[in-house]
């Protein structure tokens, strides 16, 4: 069956852009209660960008804390929770930071309007009502969330997002002055996230003409950003990394990623490593899925100076290694993308246990 995916409804670009939130987000604050949530990185906490923020007396500043644990479905609960209990329903949800924060945004505008916990609508199309008015601003660039229908979220069974039309955010801003702040490391891991996004939508079976356009340019920005003359963290890059994410997230929604995003997905549900990282992780280690891609990958790590750990999973135990593996499994989109149909007669749990033991 062919994707009726729901695009993101209005995007503004360009150094500045930011200054526009207060503006667009007026001609939403109808009614004497209209009240905003803003759900802000902690990053920012004390930092320039928080006095930027537009917040009025009746809206609700909320700094999360990332850097530790990746979204989960407790934290959603909770910020509904609460939210609800002291003020009613918000005018919308306005998640500034990077993709996790994002995904916290969107989960938390559909569950402002679904009952129960989020754990129920871990999957595609479950939601069962539209959520509220949500906006986006990313101040890190790579992870896609800016444009990804989904809302991935950690929970006490499974590691799986909210998946459907209403996920998507209803404005996004994208102002490459925010992302000049980022550390070497993470700029780079993010990265390296949409250039994973590209190689495993460009590489499988459901690669199609729609989403091989989006692809191929967000590689060729990626190849500027991190291979050609003039690589590197700098003004320019920083636009056009902005730009590389929005494509190589609009490229997997018509398309589909594969190994090394089913591996990740086993690492941060297990063991908690943040999303990006896992996935340079596992990447350097897929040259027999992934040759070309891997060997501009492994390129780009040695250009940038970036060190990433080995012969980590020696210390991991065969119980953590068979949690991985079932976290991965059960992630058969990916399999049919990367493998086809037929999948699981050339997938298994030791096999897949066999690729962890590469890391």
């Amino acid at each position: 069956m062919h994707k009726n995916f729901k695009n993101i409804d209005k995007v503004v670009y360009g150094r500045g852009s930011f200054n526009n939130l207060d503006v667009i987000l007026a001609e939403r604050r109808t009614g004497t209660d209209a009240f905003f949530v803003f759900l802000v990185d902690n990053y920012f906490k004390g930092k320039d960008l928080e006095k930027r923020i537009p917040v009025k007396p009746e809206d609700v500043l909320m700094f999360i804390d990332v850097d530790v644990n990746e979204p989960t479905t407790e934290q959603i609960d909770n910020i509904r929770d609460t939210i609800l209990n002291a003020k009613g329903l918000p005018s919308g949800v306005v998640g500034i930071g990077g993709g996790s924060i994002l995904d916290i945004a969107k989960a938390s505008s559909l569950m402002f309007t679904n009952e129960g916990s989020s754990t129920l609508y871990q999957g595609l199309n479950l939601i069962k009502k539209p959520g509220i008015y949500h906006l986006g601003v990313p101040t890190i660039s790579g992870t896609g969330a800016e444009c990804s229908m989904t809302a991935v979220l950690t929970g006490p069974v499974k590691k799986l997002g909210l998946k459907c039309d209403w996920t998507v955010f209803n404005q996004i801003i994208l102002d490459p002055d925010l992302i000049a702040t980022v550390p070497r490391d993470w700029w780079f891991y993010t990265g390296m996230d949409t250039f994973i996004h590209c190689i495993e939508s460009e590489n499988g079976t459901l690669n199609n003409t729609f989403s091989h356009a989006y692809a191929e340019q967000a590689l060729k920005l990626c190849k500027d950003i991190f291979l050609n003359e003039g690589c590197g963290q700098n003004a320019q890059n920083d636009e056009k990394l902005m730009v590389a994410s929005l494509m190589g997230g609009l490229s997997l929604t018509y398309s589909e990623v594969g190994v090394c995003h089913a591996l990740s997905y086993g690492l941060s549900k297990i063991l908690g490593t943040r999303h990006c990282y896992a996935n340079c992780l596992a990447f350097y280690h897929l040259e027999d899925y992934y040759p070309e891609g891997v060997k501009e990958f492994k390129k780009m790590i040695a250009l940038h100076n970036i060190t990433l750990p080995q012969l980590i999973s020696k210390d991991w135990t065969e119980k953590q290694l068979t949690e991985m593996a079932e976290v991965a499994y059960s992630l058969p989109h990916m399999w049919i993308h990367a493998i086809g149909s037929e999948w699981k007669q050339k997938i298994t749990i030791d096999i897949i246990k066999n690729l962890y033991k590469r890391l």
